[in-house]
């Protein structure tokens, strides 16, 4: 059965493109387009798309607001276009949380000039996320509890606490978690990989850590280069633990997160020092789980608490391998809470995952798995 989808688009040119690219794919029907956020509702209702195409500048009502009044009265999974700029990768940060399930650049030159890649990728897209768990009825949300403070004496942190916004939450009660609460253990660095999903799923994890999370935390999320600074800085207001983009020469230490660079490489090394190498063109993904898994494997031992989250695909799982090998340990997301169950998957079924836990629990077992 052929995926249903409806483009919207205040764009003519834009909307009639892609309507064309996905027309021709014998797999994918385009049921309907809408010009604007009211007419994407109203078709949205009517028409029931397994997917939406969904543009943000628009008359009328945009396609953030559109996108929270689709998911409040008929959850269908929306693909955002956007704009590869600071300001863009904002509104599509925005629009994750609104409950969008992934992006792709919004470039006219692109489709103009490379128009066989174009397709492929606005295919896949369109085919991955209408499998993806986003029929959720309602988004009206709030953070999840912050975690209590950890450490050995069992005081309370004094560091300000930092107002969290409101993070996307399921609804309905989390899943059990699949696996025992964990074992404590004096971890050196906390490993976390995810792609589709991953921002929203990064900040319910971590907005559950204390200011003093004894770990030093390293993320990494597919993701193109000019977004990962504007996501640093907003995983950095909405956490009280300190999160920045990695760069080249940055120390790990307790209580922050680097965020590997979008295009590049994320490396560790056993003295703690990160480095920032060159996206190599043979590898698909620029950050790269498996790279940075594989460094901190060689670099720690035993001493890593891996953890992969929602995305397509199978990155981490041989960077999980290696984890594995040295006697660290890997969680991975359960398939309940996922957006794309591609990655955790991936490590479940190669048995590389210690447990399996519900995207609700992951921030707290942290807590209680690092001394």
């Amino acid at each position: 059965m052929a995926v249903k989808v409806l483009v919207v688009d205040d764009s003519g040119f834009f909307r009639r493109r892609v309507s064309e690219i996905l027309s021709a794919d014998p797999t994918i029907q385009v049921v309907g387009t809408a010009t604007n956020g009211k007419e994407a509702i109203d078709q949205a209702l009517a028409l029931k798309p397994d997917v939406i195409t969904m543009d943000y500048e628009m008359p009328m009502m945009d396609g953030i607001t559109a996108v929270r009044h689709i998911m409040q009265r008929c959850p269908t999974p929306v693909l955002m276009f956007s704009s590869l700029t600071h300001e863009g990768a904002r509104v599509t940060l925005d629009a994750l949380d609104a409950g969008a399930v992934d992006y792709l650049p919004k470039n006219f030159e692109d489709i103009s000039r490379n128009p066989d890649k174009v397709k492929q990728m606005l295919c896949e897209k369109v085919h991955t996320i209408s499998r993806s768990n986003r029929r959720i009825p309602s988004y009206a949300r709030t953070a999840p509890a912050p975690a209590p403070a950890s450490g050995s004496q069992g005081t309370a942190t004094t560091a300000p606490v930092r107002s969290a916004a409101p993070v996307p939450a399921r609804p309905t009660a989390p899943a059990p978690s699949h696996s025992p609460a964990p074992k404590r253990k004096p971890y050196k660095l906390v490993a976390i990989g995810t792609s589709t999903g991953g921002p929203v799923a990064l900040q319910r994890v971590l907005t559950q850590l204390p200011a003093n999370f004894p770990a030093p935390i390293v993320l990494i999320q597919h993701m193109p280069a000019a977004f990962t600074k504007a996501f640093a800085e907003r995983l950095d207001k909405l956490c009280r633990i300190s999160v920045k983009e990695a760069e080249d020469g940055d120390m790990l230490r307790p209580g922050l997160a680097l965020l590997a660079p979008g295009g590049k490489q994320m490396m560790i090394d056993g003295r703690g020092t990160v480095k920032i190498l060159p996206g190599d063109e043979r590898l698909n993904y620029k950050p790269c789980v498996d790279i940075t898994f594989g460094s901190a494997a060689k670099s720690y031992g035993d001493k890593v608490l891996s953890v992969v989250l929602t995305g397509m695909g199978a990155d981490g799982r041989e960077g999980a391998r290696l984890l594995k090998q040295g006697g660290s340990t890997v969680w991975a997301q359960d398939e309940a809470s996922c957006v794309i169950y591609g990655m955790p998957m991936a490590i479940v079924k190669a048995n590389l995952a210690d447990a399996v836990y519900s995207l609700d629990d992951i921030g707290r077992h942290l807590v209680e798995a690092c001394v």
